[in-house]
Formats: C-alpha cells, sequence, structure tokens
C-alpha cells in the first residue's frame, strides 16, 4: 500500500510539474535555456504522459519558440543521442526541417547523393514524414535500405558510397517517446525545429533548409556559437528548401543573402512540378526518375541548386556557378545514382 501511495503521489508530482509548464505557456512566459532543457530531457525519459507531452507540443505550434528555448531543447536532444565518432571524415548534413506542409519530392535526400556523388562525405540525418506523404526514411525504407546505428557499418557506408543514412529514432530516445504522438497530430512541432541541430555525427558543415524566416534568424544565431560552415536555406513562399517557386534567401558564415532566380540564371518552378505526389510510391518513382536523368529538367535544377549550396559549404569563396557544374557533373555522370546504389547494397 506504502509503495502505490508513493507512486500515486510521484504521479501527482509529475502532473502539477507539466500543469506548472502548460500555465506558463498559457499566460505567454518563455523558459530559459535551462528550463528548456529540463522539460526535453523529461520527456525523453518517460516522465509526462502523452496527453501532456501533445498538449505541449501543440501550445508550441501555435507560439513562437524564443532563442533560449530552442538552444535548450537542443542541447538536451544531443546531450541524450548516441553519438558517433566520425572526426576522420569532413561530413556535411543536408536536412530540413519540414513541417513547410508543401509535399514536395524528397529535394534534400536526392541533393545528398548528388552531393556524395561529386566526392564529398554526407552524413544525411532523416526521419519518417510527419507533416507529408514521404520522408526521408520512407523513401530510404522502400528502396531497400536498412537503418543501423552500428558505427562501424556506417563508416563502412562513409568509405564506399560517400553518405550513410541517420535514421533519427535510433539515435535520439525522445522520439521513440514523441513519435506516435507527432503521428497523431500530423503537423509540424518545435521537434521538427531541431531535427537539423541535433545530427549524431556532428557535421562540421551543414546546409540546412527552414520553414520561416523567423526560424533561419534563429538557427543563424545558433549556428554562430559554433565552428561549422553553414547555408541556412528559406524560400520567401514558405518553403524549407530552395523550391525555384520563388525568391529564396540563405544565411552562411558571411551573412544573410537575398537571391532572385534571374541572380543566378535558375528558371522558376511551379508549385505543381516539385509535389511529391501522395504516397511513398509516387515519391519513390520520382527520386528513381532523378537520379536516373529521367525526369524533367525543373525537377533535376531544383535538386542540383540545393545541392550547389551544400557544396558551398566546403567552398565559401566558390561562386554558386562553380558548384552547380559540380553537382550537375555528379548528376549528369550517373555519380549520384552510383553512391544510392551502392549505400542500398552495403546496407544488406
Amino acid at each position: 500500500m506504502r509503495l502505490a501511495s508513493e507512486a500515486g503521489l510521484f504521479l501527482c508530482y509529475k502532473l502539477k510539474f507539466m500543469k506548472e509548464i502548460l500555465q506558463q505557456l498559457f499566460e505567454y512566459q518563455s523558459f530559459s535555456k535551462q528550463e528548456a532543457y529540463n522539460i526535453l530531457t523529461n520527456i525523453a525519459t518517460g516522465q509526462y504522459d502523452s496527453h501532456q507531452i501533445a498538449a505541449f507540443m501543440t501550445i508550441y505550434g501555435m507560439r513562437s519558440i524564443k532563442v533560449d528555448e530552442l538552444a535548450g531543447f537542443k542541447e538536451a536532444m544531443f546531450d541524450l543521442c548516441l553519438k558517433l565518432d566520425f572526426e576522420d571524415f569532413d561530413l556535411v548534413d543536408l536536412c530540413g526541417t519540414g513541417g513547410d506542409g508543401k509535399n514536395t519530392f524528397n529535394i534534400s535526400t536526392l541533393a545528398s547523393f548528388v552531393v556524395a556523388g561529386a566526392g564529398y562525405s554526407v552524413a544525411k540525418h532523416g526521419n519518417v514524414g510527419v507533416s507529408s506523404a514521404c520522408g526521408s526514411s520512407n523513401v530510404m525504407e522502400y528502396f531497400g535500405y536498412q537503418f543501423t546505428n552500428d558505427s562501424d557499418r556506417l563508416k563502412k557506408q562513409l568509405q564506399e558510397a560517400g553518405i550513410c543514412f541517420l535514421h533519427a529514432p535510433l539515435f535520439h530516445p525522445a522520439m521513440k517517446t514523441v513519435a506516435p504522438i507527432r503521428r497523431a497530430l500530423g503537423v509540424k512541432t518545435f521537434f521538427n525545429m531541431l531535427g537539423p541541430l541535433t545530427n549524431p555525427a556532428n557535421p562540421k558543415k551543414q546546409a540546412v533548409g527552414v520553414f520561416s524566416l523567423e526560424l533561419a534568424r534563429l538557427y543563424a544565431y545558433l549556428y554562430q556559437q559554433t565552428d561549422k560552415s553553414y547555408q541556412i536555406i528559406h524560400s520567401l513562399d514558405g518553403y524549407d528548401e530552395i523550391s525555384l517557386t520563388g525568391d529564396f534567401k540563405i544565411i552562411n558564415n558571411k551573412g544573410e543573402h537575398y537571391y532572385q532566380l534571374g541572380d543566378l540564371n535558375l528558371p522558376r518552378a511551379s508549385v505543381e512540378s516539385i509535389a511529391g505526389g501522395d504516397s511513398i510510391a509516387d515519391a519513390a518513382k520520382i527520386f528513381k526518375e532523378i537520379l536516373s536523368g529521367e525526369a524533367d529538367k525543373i525537377k533535376s535544377e531544383v535538386v542540383l541548386s540545393n545541392a550547389a549550396f551544400a557544396i558551398q559549404a566546403f567552398h565559401e569563396d566558390k561562386s554558386f556557378e562553380s558548384c552547380y557544374q559540380e553537382a550537375e557533373k555528379s548528376l549528369m555522370d550517373k555519380q549520384a545514382l552510383k553512391s544510392f546504389e551502392t549505400l542500398i547494397k552495403l546496407s544488406k
């Protein structure tokens, strides 16, 4: 009886604690970095029930996140993750926040293979789709890629394919707790903001797409505190990548840059031309067509534009045109396809 009573008191304490957190949010108060760190740690370690977590995530969908909160969540997520020691590789990650609601084809994943095919080492961080039909993990699994968190296997993939794929739930315990809640909600949450910031291989280069300009500037503040070479990408019509549907901004180590498509001799895409389809099979068909050189030109242009800025993270003084040419050669010479096929084979 005493144990049951103590358990009941502990549960009441947990409920009260989350009530206090929610009340703080209801009153438009923000959390300190340490408070945010503690909250995320408690979520990851199962200290709150699913209804409480859903309420917390929902409220964050209706308010802006503060830089200290994002920093605290990020540090907790990274401290808890299964880390990879890939210091022998000069790595880049091409990862978007998702959550833009645009349901594009898998642009950053395709760009990752283009960058790998161009001779760079890519540690691609990814997950299943939440607010889109097909996330990066969905399409990789469709093609038979077998997820792993085994360091030796991932190193072999990097050595032979130039790329490894890091399925987030295998590295982040918080993902196991919140995954069913995110799926049930079906909309972006603050966890979308954390994915690109918490790659377990901690790459020194990043090309990261974000769903809002406000978040891009928060990311820039956090990246300025590191030694990373970064390209933060946001299309001004709401895409978390260079969509070619309109103008876009890049924030990098040299500052904030506004680009019109004409500035870089890039074509304009229609919304329909970059749609990812209604199913994983649809997305996979587009994926393979692009790597095989069978897709329409505009889809390839979108992929190459994003790959070019990722390559530029390695060569800050290199022009976009030069980086684009590297990416184009990788795609046209089927080196990106070779990287993809090698990776799938090595994973089995």
